[in-house]
């Protein structure tokens, strides 16, 4: 099956702060496909150049910190981009200095690794840059070239392998292929190297712990005694999974009732093929026991990526009492509150818990299926 070329939706926004005196940062996890999207944006940009920061003569030239060797690289260019910067050491100083220097030239930083690219930012370029994530597909971009029936269709595909760019529309052959390269790339390319982790075999059992307990909630203590570590190793580790974006963390709701359950989190996937991929099952769902968790973990990231294209800052939760009544998304937006729970079976009878109900009044719920997600995840 042809690659096809989705427009994503950061795109537009990016475009929006060209030329807006701010330094331009596009992060995310490898291969989400920042470096097409900037690609792209050069195209369509007369008067642009491309550096890639992985090349040895690229990162020695930019860390030299000479600007007439700068200059001469950059020629007469109004757009420059440094694809993978965080490969730059000091690369908060030196875009400070290039902004600066020549505050005409638009610069666009791109970087894989988001916990060593933005802590090198933060100080350097403070209100002089504005930041763009870039996840993997989401569903209203895969609307681009697919109808609603076509979706339907491929739901459990994505449920199975994900949502990658390079990876989406191939055969299940070489889906998983890719996606066991990618999972690789992820563990020990990035995560190991920026943040000097000592123990990869550790990363990875930690990542199948919690893939293994998608939707429930995680006891750093259970998986301390599991792998025989300190809880705060635990704790450092999960930090630096979720800040490269592979896993995400959703804290428990509660405004102080004795019987909710107060600081618990649940850990969802970024994208369910790499998840799969650490559990190496890429099984049909008639054939899984998790079909239900591969549901709400794809409902919870979908919303994610529909509340951060409509920049709505909207606070996300689980709900759980101590005697297991429990919600699985709770939306806090304008002073009110949406309970959401995912269902995979398409007329399960469920009830809002009373509990609920009863202590925050004016709340509404809903059960998104199959037969109903359009609504929830193509707004």
């Amino acid at each position: 099956m042809n690659q096809q070329n989705y427009v994503r939706f950061q795109k537009e926004k990016i475009v929006s702060w060209l030329f807006q005196g701010k330094v331009i940062i596009v992060y995310g996890a490898r291969q989400v496909g920042k470096t097409t999207l900037v690609k792209e944006i050069i195209e369509e940009t007369p008067g642009s150049v491309y550096f890639n920061c992985e090349r040895h003569n690229i990162k020695t030239i930019l860390e030299s910190g000479n600007l007439e060797s700068i200059r001469d690289h950059f020629g007469q260019a109004k757009l420059v981009v440094l694809d993978e910067a965080q490969k730059i050491k000091g690369i908060g100083s030196l875009l400070k200095l290039l902004t600066d220097t020549w505050p005409e030239i638009q610069l666009i930083a791109t970087g894989s690794s988001s916990f060593n690219l933005i802590s090198e930012l933060s100080e350097p370029l403070t209100g002089r840059n504005v930041k763009f994530l870039l996840l993997p597909l989401a569903l209203t971009e895969l609307k681009q070239k697919n109808t609603l029936a076509e979706l339907d269709e491929k739901l459990e595909s994505y449920l199975r392998f994900g949502m990658y760019p390079g990876i989406v529309d191939r055969d299940n052959e070489k889906k998983m292929i890719l996606l066991d390269e990618l999972a690789s790339d992820y563990l020990y390319r990035d995560v190991l190297m920026f943040e000097n982790l000592k123990n990869p075999e550790l990363l990875t059992q930690i990542l199948k712990a919690l893939a293994l307990q998608l939707g429930n909630e995680v006891s750093y203590r259970e998986l301390s005694t599991l792998l025989k570590v300190s809880v705060a190793m635990i704790q450092k580790y999960i930090q630096v999974l979720e800040r490269s974006f592979i896993i995400y963390r959703l804290t428990s709701f509660s405004r102080n009732l004795r019987n909710e359950l107060t600081r618990s989190h649940k850990y969802y996937f970024y994208d369910l093929g790499v998840r799969n991929s650490l559990l190496q099952n890429f099984n049909l769902l008639q054939n899984r026991n998790d079909t239900g968790f591969l549901w709400e973990n794809f409902c919870m990231i979908e919303r994610l990526k529909i509340n951060q294209r409509q920049d709505l800052r909207k606070n996300l939760y689980f709900w759980r009492t101590y005697q297991q009544q429990e919600i699985d998304l709770i939306e806090e937006y304008g002073g009110r509150l949406s309970a959401y729970e995912f269902k995979w079976t398409p007329g399960t009878k469920t009830k809002p818990p009373d509990t609920f109900m009863r202590s925050y009044p004016g709340s509404d719920f809903h059960v998104i299926h199959p037969e109903n997600y359009h609504s929830f995840l193509l707004e």
